[in-house]
């Protein structure tokens, strides 16, 4: 994101991480939109979002890029869909779980965010992390980091949507949750994961509506 409007005038930069769940679809969190006053919004973004996947590293050849031409807000968590200008067909997407997260669940995280608290450049390879579910709400949960927590292992800024998911081969993947808050990187605390699963059906209405 290179041209956020901020208030008072002028842009600034930013970004936030997000997982394939669709050929055209990203999720992410849905605060990563928004208006000059901070609210949640849809429609066209408000500013350009170039969406790159299919690397573990900036480095690294290949991968897609596309623009995002249409976001759709959760109506009842902090999640956004973010539809893409062209669609993505040689990323293996992760499977959205239907599933209420269980206590205990082991969950692995990844995510394009920095590498500080303060810095505003984000990594240029992929951080990777093992959580576990520690809390449920209604439409959230709290998930504890496994291990000494880092810069390199949890989320910190411009990690917000990054996916917390199953995986057993680092291949395929089913998606629990998105990151939408937490502690200050890379301080001990827990993450305010918003579910997938009290918004399955609304999730695969909207990608099977905008095909």
């Amino acid at each position: 994101m290179s041209d956020i409007p901020v208030k008072g005038g002028g842009v600034r930069s930013g970004g936030c991480s997000g997982a394939l769940i669709a050929p055209e679809w990203i999720i992410t969190a849905g605060h990563c939109f928004h208006d000059v006053n901070g609210v949640r919004v849809s429609g066209k973004p408000r500013y350009t979002t170039t969406v790159t996947v299919g690397k573990l590293k900036d480095s690294d050849p290949g991968g897609r890029a596309a623009i995002v031409v249409d976001v759709l807000q959760s109506p009842v968590n902090d999640i956004a869909m973010a539809k893409l200008g062209a669609a993505i067909e040689d990323v293996v997407a992760l499977t959205v779980s239907e599933k209420k997260p269980t206590l205990g669940q082991r969950l692995q995280f990844a995510g394009w965010g920095t590498l500080s608290a303060t810095a505003v450049t984000r990594s240029d390879r992929v951080k990777r992390g093992q959580f576990t579910v520690a809390k449920l709400a209604q439409t959230t949960f709290e998930a504890e980091h496994l291990g000494g927590r880092t810069v390199e292992n949890s989320p910190c800024p411009q990690d917000s949507g990054a996916p917390l998911f199953v995986s057993d081969d680092d291949r395929t993947g089913i998606l629990v949750g998105v990151v939408s808050s937490g502690p200050p990187c890379p301080q001990r605390g827990r993450e305010v994961i918003a579910r997938v699963d009290t918004v399955f059906d609304w999730i695969h209405q909207q990608v099977e509506n905008r095909l």
